[in-house]
């Protein structure tokens, strides 16, 4: 209560919060305005038999349930950012921007972002509108119809990427972060609805009990392993320097658990859903036997236990590719050697790369193993209490968490600074 008091008496933490909640409002506003021609019967119907979708609507903060104008949320730009990551393997120029250039580097590399939106955008809308006029979702589908449509969702793309970068401006928190948790805890009213209009025999009471402890304890494991670190001791020579000593410091390098946040649960999401999206086509086939086929592969594939084992190992194998990509312990060695720092014990060079890579391998396999676990928590919890209602963890889970933290973090830092003042 004390925090709230004074973050209400602040000035600008408080126009800050209150600009934020209208930017919320106009993307929420936005995510109720549906595109033309929808038919909402086949279209709630679509939802409720296919997972696909169902991801997708994740990552559009909800709007993609109505098909609103902006129903590709953030997705296109979400992707672009990763596509721009993947190619600093490739191009020692992103490199460099990437990890050595400081904010200049970064301002360049989210302006290549941006740009890289537009186009996924046009052709993420294309392929989405395409399939859903093919399922009978949207009436008059023809040629004229859907370029007005992949226009209006590639625009409202755009518009939630500007709408974010507001957020970030003038609110507090990644705004990009806050349009994705915003989307997710809408859905809360409805779920919890849902839950308290069902059917509920004296059985299900403590299975209903046991779920409610239990997710207060996964909620809290979530939270401990997002915030754990494994600090690198690491000390900075004495030099002088025309007359001054400069240097003698100690401090730490903070190597994150979760190194690799979110982003090996979507990479595994993708690789699980493409082959499905085949085999749908597939099925549909003339051919008997080759729709026969298509069949059975999708029937085994979303077997309880199928899905989750091959879910586990691609988080798993995707948790140590995207550290790779994201932590340099070579670039990591180089600046610590050009600022005079050093891990104490180690010779400055090859030799602390190495110790870093070694770190960081092993706390990844943590990290990993983590990561696993909790994306596939909802087909465990369902394979448990038998309810597909009552499931935590996945990506919403660690979204909502991230999120949550990460303004905590911001206003405290506003706060302190204030305070300083």
């Amino acid at each position: 209560m004390e925090t709230f008091r004074r973050i209400l008496k602040d000035r600008q933490i408080r126009g800050r919060i209150f600009a934020m909640m209208g930017l919320l409002a106009v993307f929420r506003l936005a995510a109720v305005l549906p595109i033309p021609g929808i038919d909402s019967t086949q279209l709630k119907a679509l939802f409720a038999s296919n997972q696909v979708l169902g991801f997708l609507s994740l990552f559009t903060g909800g709007a993609l349930d109505n098909l609103s104008i902006v129903m590709l949320g953030v997705g296109p730009y979400i992707t672009g950012s990763i596509i721009m990551q993947l190619l600093t393997m490739i191009f020692p120029s992103l490199k460099q921007a990437y990890f050595e250039e400081g904010e200049i580097g970064r301002k360049k590399f989210q302006r290549l972002s941006r740009y890289l939106t537009v186009p996924l955008a046009l052709l993420q809308g294309f392929g989405l509108l395409s399939l859903l006029a093919k399922q009978g979702i949207i009436a008059h589908s023809s040629l004229g119809v859907l370029v007005v449509n992949v226009l209006i969702v590639a625009a409202g793309s755009v518009f939630l990427m500007w709408l974010g970068e507001l957020m970030t401006q003038y609110g507090i928190g990644n705004g990009v972060s806050m349009i994705i948790f915003a989307g997710i805890v809408s859905r809360l009213p409805a779920t919890i609805r849902n839950v308290a209009l069902s059917t509920i025999s004296m059985a299900q009471v403590p299975v209903i009990i046991g779920f409610i402890l239990a997710s207060v304890v996964i909620i809290a494991g979530v939270v401990f392993v997002t915030e754990a670190e494994r600090p690198i001791p690491v000390s900075y020579a004495k030099r002088v320097r025309g007359g001054k000593l400069y240097g003698g410091l100690a401090t730490y390098l903070p190597l994150r658990v979760n190194q690799a946040g979110v982003i090996p649960i979507i990479f595994a999401l993708s690789i699980l859903i493409f082959p499905q999206v085949i085999l749908t086509f597939i099925a549909n086939s003339a051919s008997v036997g080759v729709a026969s086929t298509a069949a059975s592969i999708q029937t085994w594939l979303n077997t309880l236990w199928v899905r989750g084992v091959l879910y586990f190992v691609l988080v798993f194998l995707f948790t140590y590719f995207y550290t790779s990509v994201t932590f340099d312990p070579v670039a990591i060695s180089e600046n610590l050697q050009k600022s005079g720092g050093f891990i104490p014990g180690m010779r400055p060079g090859r030799p602390t790369a190495e110790y870093l890579s070694y770190v960081i391998s092993r706390i990844t396999l943590f990290g990993g193993l983590f990561l696993g676990v909790i994306a596939v928590l909802p087909i465990i919890m369902q394979g448990l209490t038998g309810n597909q209602t009552l499931t935590i963890g996945g990506t919403a889970l660690l979204i909502v968490v991230s999120v949550v933290l990460e303004t905590m973090r911001q206003v405290s830092a506003q706060l302190t600074i204030r305070e300083y003042d």
